[in-house]
């Protein structure tokens, strides 16, 4: 039986990846769903369920050290999960009429987005370097390549996310334990279409699981997508900065919401 832990699970591309694996894994799956919103975490527990999966659910307060941390220890005994897909987090902007980010927002963004896959990276990865096996998977974002002024602390934590996930590659790989770093571009959720500017090249959530889900089988390094934004975005971060933030302008995203 194939143990899955996915963070986020409430969100689209959380729930998406949770019924992608009930349903290729049908009845050799469990999966450990963690979210905040109980209504809907219930909804995709038992849609994954009807999908064959064995299904479990957490509402444990992530930013809460020791009650992550307990969890965990739970998740890993007697041995690690097979797969943890750390995915939660949240989307600010620099608000109506580009006035910036509230410090209070931008603070919690960054425990959730970037505070919070450390402390999971560092608990598990130690523990499946242990074990001889096991997977972590990173969610961080296209954003990740260049900043976008109308999200930069998104972008912060995201770039933070690439990088740990990396390292924790480079650290962990020898051990048999495999990283993946996921960088989507926009895919259609409530968190997306709150945030500022175009979204050119929109995926579904059901699309992007599938993409995801068939680089973290190939134990991929990164996987990215759409091609064409993540060629453009990849380019942002090498071209020099002079260019990228006239290309960025020209291209509408240093604007914020408007009232």
């Amino acid at each position: 039986m194939r143990r899955i832990v996915i963070t986020g699970a409430t969100g689209a591309i959380g729930a998406a990846l949770a019924k992608h694996y009930a349903e290729a894994h049908a009845k050799g799956c469990r999966l450990e769903l963690h979210g905040r919103r109980s209504d809907v975490l219930d909804e995709v527990a038992d849609a994954c369920r009807r999908l064959g999966a064995e299904v479990e659910t957490s509402r444990v307060d992530l930013n809460d050290d020791d009650a992550l941390f307990a969890w965990l220890e739970s998740l890993c005994a007697p041995t690690p999960p097979d797969l943890v897909i750390v995915n939660a987090g949240m989307n600010i902007d620099i608000g109506t009429d580009n006035q910036g980010e509230a410090w209070d927002d931008a603070s919690r963004l960054l425990a959730i987005n970037l505070r919070v896959p450390m402390a999971m990276g560092n608990f598990l990865g130690k523990r499946m370097r242990a074990a001889g096996r096991g997977q972590l998977v990173f969610m961080s974002s296209l954003a990740a390549y260049h900043g976008l002024p109308v999200t930069p602390s998104y972008s912060a934590s995201k770039a933070g996310v690439k990088a740990y996930g990396e390292a924790l590659r480079g650290w962990l790989a020898p051990y048999g334990v495999g990283v993946s770093v996921i960088m989507p571009g926009y895919v259609s959720s409530q968190m997306c279409h709150d945030m500022p500017g175009p979204k050119p090249f929109l995926w579904q959530p059901e699309r992007a699981a599938r993409r995801i889900a068939t680089g973290v089988a190939r134990n991929r390094a990164r996987v990215s997508f759409p091609f064409p934004l993540d060629f453009g975005c990849w380019w942002l971060a090498v071209l020099p900065a002079a260019i990228s933030q006239r290309l960025l302008k020209w291209l509408d995203y240093t604007e914020g919401s408007k009232s």
